[in-house]
């Protein structure tokens, strides 16, 4: 006999679970005051940034350094 799956179930069927995200920022929401949530939130979106500057300047490099070896051709 096989057992049935397993499967979460909240306590009121017309209410969602909550998702991993909304449960760590209710948590944060508790043990940080606004002020350091909001600059947690700024820093991250920072980091974020600045990792799309450095893989927008290194896809420049490529096409440069591309269009620096390229040769004319002979006619």
């Amino acid at each position: 006999m096989q057992a049935a799956p397993l499967r979460a179930t909240s306590a009121n069927p017309a209410l969602p679970l909550p998702s991993v995200t909304g449960a760590l920022r209710a948590v944060e929401a508790v043990l940080m005051r606004g002020g350091q949530r909001t600059a947690r939130r700024n820093a991250w979106t920072s980091v974020l940034e600045d990792r799309r500057r450095a893989k927008d300047r290194h896809e420049a490099e490529y096409v440069l350094e591309a269009a620096a070896t390229r040769r004319p051709r002979a006619t």
